[in-house]
């Protein structure tokens, strides 16, 4: 399971500010309920993926299949969250050329993919 940490909220000037947490931190289900892949830029920014597509790798067998939309995202719509196992990502361009791999660990419902 990936161990989730709060960014730190802080106001012009250096002022860090504390949040109140709710007494119950767990939520009983997750909010994307199909494995999300966003491909951003390192400023965060996602790329243009017009024709883009990725495939989850589990074993050495594609598990899942898909294409991404314009604005940088892929959904698996046949991989639930929270993740299970781990997958390994391929990403390629239009033309079938292999452009990135990643590894997503377990325990996930989105996954972004930097650069």
């Amino acid at each position: 399971m990936v161990k989730l940490v709060s960014p730190p909220f802080i106001l012009p000037g250096g002022t860090v500010v504390r949040v109140a947490r709710p007494s119950s931190t767990t939520s009983s289900s997750p909010n994307l309920s199909r494995l999300t892949v966003v491909w951003v830029q390192t400023s965060g920014v996602p790329f243009r993926t017009t024709n883009f597509f990725a495939q989850l790798i589990r074993n050495g067998r594609v598990v899942s299949q898909a294409v991404f939309d314009p604005f940088g995202v892929v959904v698996f719509n046949n991989i639930g969250t929270l993740t299970q196992v781990s997958y390994q990502l391929r990403t390629f361009n239009p033309a079938g050329i292999l452009q990135r791999v990643r590894t997503i660990p377990a325990g996930v419902e989105a996954f972004a993919l930097i650069g």
